[in-house]
């Protein structure tokens, strides 16, 4: 079975449940001041499992459906039977390190929570951007199909805009340090993959 879909289900059947019980939400959020103070380390994985809302979760979990699974065959294709080990370490790996400068700035803010699976559906997206710059983004409200490697050239710039501005209510940070690990960590996994984007993109 895709590990995407695990992810997928296991994310879905957590933020369900959580919508639900207001204590398991608080018990598994992101929490810097609680993590420092009480030593709450399971938040730096289980917050991926929440969501704000239904629209934060279908959004995550659309995007990870398009991607994950070209991921996972991408890595089936190159690691053989190292593949299924190499995307849990992708995914895990990109809710880990997402966060961390969330945590360093956060964490003697009592007030800052944060959940959802921005930061590793971002690895994933950008480790598929690595791996098939080719490939092209489409938007619903903008049905022009994108270069993936021109989106994801202005998805980092955004990203790193917004943190500094901070003025909304969403952890871009997170996104930008989630698709800097994605690229980095498949890079590392084998680095021709980026020989091959440079000289794709510089066709």
């Amino acid at each position: 079975m895709s590990v995407t879909l695990i992810i997928i289900a296991a994310t879905v059947i957590v933020s369900i449940g959580a919508f639900q019980n207001a204590q398991l939400f608080d018990k598994l959020r992101f929490d810097p001041y609680s993590m420092r103070i009480n030593k709450d380390w399971h938040r730096f994985f289980s917050y991926a499992l929440l969501h704000a809302d239904w629209g934060h979760l279908l959004i995550n979990m659309f995007v990870l459906f398009s991607f994950g699974r070209n991921v996972e065959l991408l890595f089936e294709l190159f690691f053989g039977n190292k593949a299924m080990l190499y995307f849990i370490l992708l995914y895990v790996g990109g809710v880990f390190i997402s966060v961390i400068p969330s945590f360093e700035k956060h964490k003697d803010n009592p007030y800052y929570v944060a959940v959802g699976a921005s930061g590793a559906v971002s690895a994933v997206l950008f480790s598929s951007i690595l791996m098939y710059p080719q490939g092209k983004i489409i938007f619903l409200l903008f049905p022009v199909p994108i270069p993936a490697f021109v989106f994801g050239i202005l998805y980092l710039i955004f990203s790193a805009y917004m943190a500094r501005r901070a003025k909304d209510n969403i952890g871009h940070d997170v996104h930008f340090w989630g698709a800097v690990f994605g690229f980095a960590f498949t890079i590392l996994l084998r680095p021709a993959f980026i020989v091959d984007f440079i000289n794709h993109i510089m066709l």
